[in-house]
C-alpha cells in the first residue's frame, strides 16, 4: 500500500464551482453570456471605428516588426547589438520597399488603366465567341442555349465589371498618391517599427506582466508562433506565386501579365485568395481568347500547386492547423468587425483563441485525472484494497477442490 503522507490534489475555484452547478444553472449561464459576448464584440467594434487610424498605424507596425524580427535574431545571434541589427535590417527593408514602388508600381498602376480601358472591348469579344460558341451547339443539336448568358454578359456584366474594375483603380491609385495624413502614418508607422524593432521585448514583458504567470509563457509563445509565422508564409507563398505566375503570363504572351500575376500575389496573402485570383483572372482572359484563358488556368494551377504543397511546408511547414471550415469563418468575422485589417489578422486570432481553448480543455482533463488518482490513493490507504484479506465463504465454496494422487 501507498504511504499515507500523499495528499489529494486541488481543483482550481473555476472547475469546482461550474461543476458544482445544476445543469439548469449551467444552461441559463451560457444563454445569459451569449449575449454578453455579442456586446462585447460590438463595444470592440465601436471602439476600433473610433480609433481607428491609430489601431491601424500600431497594428501595422506590430506585424513589420514580428515579419523583420527573423533577420535581426539572426544577426543579433552572429555578433550584432540589438541596435545595431534593427537599423540595418530596418534600412535593408526601406530600400526594398523603395525598389519596389519606383519599378512595378508605376508598371502595374499603368497597366491597369489600360485593362479598364480596354474592357468594353474585350467584353465584345467574349460576346463574339459565346455566339460562335452558341452556333455550333445549334449545329450539334444539343439542347443547350446560351441566348440569356449573351445577354447578361451585354446588358448587366459588363456595366458591373467596368464599375468595379473602375472602382479599384481609383482605390489603388488613391493608395499610391501621398495625401498630408496618409504620409503623416507613413512616418508613424515608420517611427513605430523602428522602434519596436529595438525596444520590442520591453514592451511586450510590460504588456504580457498583467497576465497569470502560469499563462505568461505559454500566452507569448502562442502569439509569436501564430501571428510572426502565419505571416512569414503567406508572405513566402505570396511572393513565389506572383514571381512564378509573371514570369509564366509572359512567356505565354499574356496581356497584362504583370498586373495579373501581382493581383494573384496579392490575393494570395489571404487564404482562398490565391483561388479566387486565379478564377478571376481566367475569367477576364476567357473574354478575350478562351483558349489563352485556359492556358492562363492550366500554367496558375501548376504554380499554385508547387507553392503551396512544395515550397512553403519546406520552408515552414504547417502554421495553423485550423480546419478550412474555420479558417473560412474566422475571415468572415474578421470583415465584418475590422474590414480589410480584420481579414488580415482573423486567421493568427483564431489560432490563438484555438490553442487557449485547447489548453483549458486539458488542463480540465489533467484535474480530473488527477482526482481519479487521489480518489484511488484514499480508497488504498483506507484499507479498501482486499487482495490479501482470506477469503470469504463463497470464494472458498468456488475454489475446486484438489484431486488425490
Amino acid at each position: 500500500m501507498l504511504s499515507s503522507g500523499s495528499s489529494t490534489p486541488k481543483r482550481s475555484r473555476l472547475l469546482t464551482w461550474w461543476d458544482s452547478l445544476s445543469s439548469l444553472s449551467r444552461f441559463l449561464l451560457i444563454a445569459l453570456a451569449a449575449p454578453l459576448t455579442v456586446l462585447n464584440v460590438w463595444a470592440f467594434s465601436t471602439i476600433f471605428s473610433y480609433f481607428k487610424s491609430l489601431l491601424v498605424v500600431l497594428l501595422v507596425a506590430a506585424l513589420l516588426s514580428f515579419l523583420l524580427n527573423y533577420p535581426v535574431n539572426w544577426l543579433e545571434r552572429n555578433g550584432l547589438r540589438r541596435g545595431q541589427s534593427a537599423i540595418l535590417v530596418f534600412l535593408a527593408a526601406i530600400l526594398c520597399l523603395s525598389f519596389l514602388g519606383v519599378t512595378l508600381l508605376p508598371l502595374a498602376i499603368g497597366q491597369a488603366q489600360q485593362l479598364v480601358a480596354r474592357l468594353p472591348e474585350w467584353f465584345d469579344s467574349g460576346q463574339r465567341q459565346l455566339m460562335m460558341l452558341n452556333e455550333r451547339i445549334d449545329v450539334f443539336g444539343l439542347p443547350i442555349s446560351l441566348d440569356g448568358v449573351i445577354a447578361q454578359i451585354n446588358d448587366r456584366l459588363k456595366a458591373q465589371l467596368q464599375t468595379i474594375a473602375g472602382r479599384a483603380l481609383n482605390l489603388s491609385l488613391n493608395l499610391a498618391v501621398f495625401t498630408v495624413s496618409k504620409l503623416l502614418d507613413v512616418i508613424l508607422i515608420t517611427i513605430s517599427t523602428l522602434y519596436l524593432l529595438q525596444h520590442g521585448r520591453d514592451v511586450w514583458e510590460s504588456l504580457i506582466g498583467w497576465l497569470p504567470d502560469q499563462v505568461q509563457q505559454p500566452f507569448s509563445k502562442t502569439l509569436r508562433s501564430s501571428f510572426q509565422n502565419y505571416f512569414l508564409g503567406q508572405i513566402i507563398s505570396a511572393t513565389c506565386m506572383a514571381s512564378g505566375l509573371i514570369s509564366v503570363f509572359l512567356l505565354l504572351k499574356v496581356p497584362f501579365g504583370l498586373l495579373f500575376g501581382l493581383t494573384i500575389g496579392l490575393m494570395a496573402l489571404v487564404p482562398f485568395g490565391g483561388t479566387a485570383g486565379i478564377i478571376l483572372i481566367t475569367l477576364l482572359v476567357a473574354l478575350r481568347d478562351i483558349g489563352l484563358a485556359l492556358q492562363v488556368l492550366a500554367a496558375s494551377l501548376i504554380v499554385q500547386q508547387i507553392v503551396e504543397n512544395g515550397v512553403a511546408p519546406r520552408v515552414l511547414g504547417s502554421v495553423t492547423g485550423l480546419n478550412p471550415f474555420w479558417v473560412f469563418v474566422s475571415l468572415l468575422a474578421g470583415a465584418r468587425v475590422g474590414g480589410l485589417l480584420g481579414v488580415v489578422v482573423a486567421v493568427p486570432t483564431a489560432v490563438v483563441v484555438k490553442e487557449a481553448l485547447v489548453a483549458v480543455r486539458s488542463t480540465r482533463k489533467g484535474d480530473e485525472a488527477e482526482l481519479e488518482e487521489g480518489a484511488g490513493v484514499r480508497l488504498v490507504e483506507t484499507g479498501m484494497d482486499r487482495t490479501n484479506d482470506p477469503p470469504s465463504p463463497e470464494r472458498r465454496a468456488a475454489k475446486p477442490i484438489p484431486k488425490p494422487n
